[in-house]
């Protein structure tokens, strides 16, 4: 299992290795529109992000509860699906749900922003207009590079950043926020809940496992661009320190157990390491994990169920 690693010492690696990027502050959110609809209100929002570029996301208010309320960063997944962005939290999806509105239906406040490439985004690269989709992100990764940051430095940069703004609305109670994602969005959720700790609880969804036994697979193919962290492999770092960091803070992991993109003996890699730290910490009861036989990269209904019956409990 190895020696188990200083939490300070392993976040301070972690920024490092996202590179020269700025640090996460509270933004200066524009309001760009309001839209009622029967159980909710949805805002629109945007705001600059510390190198000139532009985010947006929605604020989605559940109607008829009590504020302040729990709240859950809501990360959408990539999947080639780079017009959906933070609309995969709103639109009902293969599986009959639309997650981020489950949460909302739950009492939840919701808060998606599209990353790098995605939905309003899709454009926001070195050729604007000029690409879409999968070319802004590859020649965002290589701009990046060049600049001595890093893509996924940067997409984890706004997600915390959209953090701090989800934490000061008033609706927000900000001891009881969690992250949850799947795929893209469950590395986003992973990282944003080792990097803040004000991120009391969270689930990432489909995409767990060692980066080193993801790189043993030889599927490299299989990931996107995002995905590849420089000098990760040599840092002395995996996921399992990653998962650990959030401890003792509430953690659940779901995921299927034929993924070809978190190799099995990975996953059981990062439990083992991330179980003995949550232990030493008093805490072995606040870091789960769901394994669902036979299922490869998908998002089940019961995903999608568990994490709101999860924040429910824990938030």
């Amino acid at each position: 299992m190895g020696l188990m690693l200083d939490p300070q010492e392993t976040r301070e690696k972690l920024w490092q290795l996202l590179g020269d990027i700025p640090a996460p502050a509270q933004p200066q959110v524009s309001l760009i529109s309001t839209r009622q609809e029967a159980t909710y209100t949805l805002e629109r929002f945007s705001f600059v992000n510390g190198v000139g570029d532009t985010v947006y996301g929605y604020c989605i208010l559940p109607k008829d509860i009590d504020y302040p309320a729990p709240a859950v960063l809501y990360h959408h997944e990539h999947g080639g699906k780079y017009q959906l962005g933070k609309d995969a939290a709103i639109r009902i999806r293969e599986n009959g749900y639309a997650p981020g509105l489950a949460l909302v239906a739950a009492g939840f406040v919701v808060m998606p922003i599209d990353a790098y490439g995605f939905g309003q985004r899709e454009h926001q690269g070195p050729a604007g207009e000029g690409e879409s989709g999968r070319d802004t992100e590859l020649s965002l990764f290589k701009r990046f590079l060049w600049q001595g940051r890093t893509l996924w430095g940067m997409m984890v940069h706004d997600d915390l950043t959209a953090l701090a703004y989800l934490r000061s609305r008033p609706e927000v109670d900000p001891d009881r926020i969690g992250a949850a994602g799947m795929s893209l969005g469950a590395s986003r959720t992973t990282w944003a809940g080792a990097l803040d700790e004000s991120i009391k609880a969270v689930v990432p969804i489909s995409q767990m496992t060692r980066y080193r036994d993801f790189a043993d697979a030889g599927n490299l193919a299989g990931h996107g661009i995002y995905y590849y962290v420089p000098g990760v492999l040599a840092s002395g770092l995996d996921m399992e320190h990653i998962v650990a960091v959030t401890a003792p803070r509430h953690q659940l992991i779901l995921t299927g157990d034929s993924d070809p993109l978190s190799p099995l003996s990975g996953i059981h890699k990062v439990m083992d390491y991330a179980r003995e730290v949550y232990r030493q910490q008093g805490a072995a009861d606040k870091l789960e994990l769901v394994l669902y036989e036979g299922v490869a990269h998908a998002y089940l209904p019961a995903m999608v169920e568990a994490t709101v019956e999860f924040f429910q409990r824990t938030l």
